[in-house]
């Protein structure tokens, strides 16, 4: 680099590389102009705004209920347990309260092998065929297993995941020629449109196409780690990552508790019917997406030192969608798309599931199981982090394969702890379920950081596209858990345990990480690696 150059570059708040990387990682150094401290407004920005398309993504799932109340599909609204015609539906014939002990079956169900059939006659013989059914038992809305409730919030759930896997894929060419701050300036403006266009929602097919399209603001979180790759060197670029990653999926947590208690709650406790209440608390995340792309795109840059970021950035002459296809050859970037999918992606099938789980399940009220559920989410304050330090730190005593055991670690213990969930049932406390769920969050949020870790590292030349697979693979995780586990069996336990199965079957698949410039699980390099050599080199001169 000529003098002139070093004149003209900016004097940076961050310590920084020679490639203009941020060397530390200081949270609290947030002053400074777009130029002088372009590292930390991309930390920031990328996080917040992922923050808030995560918030807005699952907005609508800790309210499910009460949008499946104002769309008429309860169980018990469409079909009356008064009824000669409905007071033999499997949801009211199964049902029991948790808190009574009363069932609507109130002398014990007749099965004809394991299918409830009907009620058990009264003793009594001047008893009323009627006497046999409670119908004051059943809850405001039942919206269990086998109904036509729980199969629209199902498939409006795999509808606002599935979508982000066509963007995710597709942000790997967009960012390398619009750059990070309009992609994701772009995905917010999007998403608010139809953040608030879920005001709206009156019926079932609006409420699946409305999620589809909000779906697609997740895929922020595909510029949240390209972004930060772009501006953290690279031996901390896994705890910027991981940190950046994790505290915008902490909207996940966040919106269970803010949608609820937060809007819902103290709107209808000021007099406000339900129905109006959960569609004016959809209008304040669309707002906040507003204000988050104006201020991303005024006070942000796509790189430490240029205000757009273009391909020639990472060495390319140009970027086609065959791209694609070279990237996919290697099987160690499938392995990676496919463990993410069983970490983020499991995280997502969560995002979608624990409220109404335990609304339905443990019959809980809306705020209890909002809160129940945040806890999950929220453990992605520290807990995403401390994925991408345990890798940054495993690969300073380690080598590389210090990052693979991290990866593997984190997914087998997230598989052990999601199969110890799936068999608590709800005739044990809830804090049981609660204590479980921690520990698990803890791991899926750990496993999510590992594998950003990992994947700057892997395909260098094409890293947006890599970035860009992989977190298309969480959706897709999500995508097979809800269309494969959750949604067909007509069982509320079985499904964690299986979608248990499928994590711990992509962590053993941790040995197919090898490189020969990084080494594998069970190998160091075969040859030195010249830009760790380098790294190596300079942090010997400074200690000199």
């Amino acid at each position: 680099m000529g003098r002139e150059a070093l004149l003209a570059m900016p004097e940076f708040r961050l310590q920084v590389d020679e490639n203009n990387k941020a060397t530390e990682f200081p949270l609290w150094k947030v002053s400074g102009s777009r130029e002088t401290n372009p590292h930390m407004r991309a930390f920031w920005g990328a996080t917040i705004s992922f923050f808030l398309a995560f918030l807005g993504w699952f907005a609508l799932a800790p309210l499910a209920l009460d949008v499946a109340s104002s769309m008429g599909i309860c169980e018990n609204q469409l079909f009356d347990p008064r009824s000669e015609a409905g007071k033999k539906r499997p949801a009211f014939l199964k049902f029991k309260n948790l808190k009574t002990e009363k069932t609507y079956c109130k002398y014990g169900q007749v099965k004809n092998g394991d299918k409830v059939v009907d009620c058990k006659a009264p003793p009594g013989v001047n008893a009323g065929p009627d006497d046999r059914y409670d119908p004051g038992v059943l809850g405001a809305c039942v919206c269990t297993g086998g109904t036509e409730c729980k199969s629209v919030l199902a498939d409006a759930g795999i509808a606002s995941v599935a979508s982000t896997i066509l963007v995710r894929i597709s942000l790997g060419t967009m960012i390398e020629r619009l750059g990070p701050v309009n992609c994701q300036c772009a995905l917010m403006t999007f998403g608010a449109i139809w953040v608030a266009a879920a005001a709206l929602i009156n019926a079932s097919w609006n409420f699946i196409l409305i999620r589809f399209f909000i779906g697609m603001c997740g895929a922020t979180f595909v510029t949240n780690q390209f972004w930060c790759s772009l501006m953290f060197a690279p031996r901390i670029v896994g705890t910027a990552n991981a940190t950046a990653g994790g505290w915008g999926n902490l909207g996940g947590g966040v919106t269970q508790v803010f949608m609820v208690l937060v809007l819902f709650n103290p709107f209808v406790e000021a007099g406000m019917e339900a129905d109006l209440a959960w569609r004016i608390a959809m209008l304040v995340p669309a707002a906040l997406f507003l204000m988050t792309a104006l201020g991303m795109k005024c006070l942000c840059q796509d790189t430490p030192t240029k205000m757009r970021f273009s391909a020639s950035d990472l060495g390319k002459t140009s970027s086609s969608m065959w791209d694609y296809v070279e990237v996919l050859k290697d099987l160690r970037v499938v392995v990676m798309i496919f463990q993410y999918s069983a970490c983020f992606g499991t995280e997502l099938a969560m995002n979608n599931q624990l409220a109404t789980h335990f609304r339905t399940y443990f019959q809980m009220k809306a705020g209890d199981a909002a809160t129940l559920a945040a806890c999950f989410g929220m453990m992605n304050l520290f807990a995403r982090s401390l994925g991408g330090i345990t890798s940054d730190f495993m690969n300073a005593k380690m080598g590389f394969r210090g990052r693979i055991w991290a990866q593997f670690l984190a997914l087998f213990f997230e598989a052990i702890f999601l199969f110890i969930f799936g068999n608590i049932d709800n005739g044990q406390p809830w804090y049981v379920a609660l204590i479980v769920l921690i520990c698990f969050s803890t791991f899926v949020q750990m496993a999510e950081g590992t594998s950003y870790g990992i994947v700057p590292f892997m395909n260098r030349k094409h890293m947006a596209i890599v970035a860009a697979l992989v977190g298309a693979g969480g959706n897709l995780g999500a995508v097979i858990a809800g269309s494969c586990f959750y949604k067909p069996i007509d069982d509320d336990l079985l499904p964690f345990k299986i979608h248990a199965a499928y994590v711990m079957f992509w962590a053993l698949l941790s040995p197919c990480f090898y490189w020969k410039e990084y080494g594998g699980m069970f190998s160091g390099p075969a040859e030195t690696n010249p830009e760790e050599k380098t790294e190596e080199h300079k942090t010997e001169t400074a200690r000199m």
